[in-house]
């Protein structure tokens, strides 16, 4: 039973109408195989030498190759389809994008489940049609800079990896261990007895500048290996504090004793 939070990939084909290289139908069913689309359909392609289609697929993606259907009308290879997707690199007119690759994806999570999709590109020269749009339940636009045109397989690809992005499971963000009331209050108070030691903070109010460092240290979010790091700092101020210290008294004995 497929997860109804992620897209279901089995349920998605891409579609190439009027393909004029069998190279780019071969990157196209490779850059499927890669993102793990495995239905590939071709309508009226004006080009489908097996032996170019297959050199570019390699080895890996041969399994959509030979699955991959072949179709004279676009109508006649949308019947079994439910959903249809338009890429276009157009835009107005008819032409009402109302999706982006990664929108488009999240979008399709709920209608993959019980649905056939069918994500149509055009000719590599002209792409979809005005007629082949008529077909389509939304178009999707892929964003680039000042030069709009991709290779055929690169737009396949860009469209594949987004419906595969939302057909995983989503890593939980990393969340450190953040350090608890007794390790905060132990470093607060050990911070306030090593910077009273060495007058930084005034000893007749300490706690003025006590809840200043409160509130920053709320703010941050505090990690329980940065307590400890806090804490061993302030051990070291002590520590050469007191050596500091006896370091003296001890130079100011040997000057009386001289």
């Amino acid at each position: 039973m497929s997860d109804p939070n992620k897209v279901n990939l089995s349920n998605i084909s891409v579609v190439l109408i009027g393909t004029r290289y069998p190279e780019n139908i071969g990157a196209a069913a490779r850059a499927m195989r890669n993102m793990g689309i495995q239905q590939l359909i071709l309508v009226d392609p004006q080009n489908s030498d097996p032996a170019k289609i297959g050199k570019m697929a390699t080895h890996a993606a041969l399994g959509v190759v030979d699955q991959m259907k072949v179709c004279d009308t676009l109508k006649q290879a949308l019947a079994d389809f439910s959903f249809v997707v338009g890429t276009t690199a157009r835009l107005g007119g008819q032409r009402k994008v109302v999706s982006s690759p990664s929108k488009l994806a999240q979008r399709l999570i709920a209608i993959s489940h019980q649905n056939q999709i069918a994500i149509l590109f055009g000719p590599e020269d002209r792409g979809l049609t005005n007629d082949d749009i008529r077909f389509c339940d939304i178009l999707v636009n892929i964003p680039t800079a000042e030069f709009s045109s991709l290779n055929l397989a690169q737009a396949v690809m860009v469209m594949c990896y987004e419906l595969f992005c939302f057909s995983r499971d989503k890593p939980g963000e990393f969340a450190p261990r953040l350090a608890n009331r007794h390790e905060l209050e132990a470093m607060y108070q050990q911070l306030k007895e090593v910077m009273m030691r060495i007058s930084f903070i005034n000893p007749a109010n300490p706690d003025y500048f006590m809840n200043n460092l409160r509130h920053f240290g709320s703010r941050i979010q505090l990690r329980a290996k940065e307590v400890r790091i806090i804490r061993g700092i302030c051990r070291q101020i002590d520590w050469y504090g007191k050596k500091s210290y006896q370091d003296g008294l001890k130079a100011g004995q040997e000057d009386a004793d001289t």
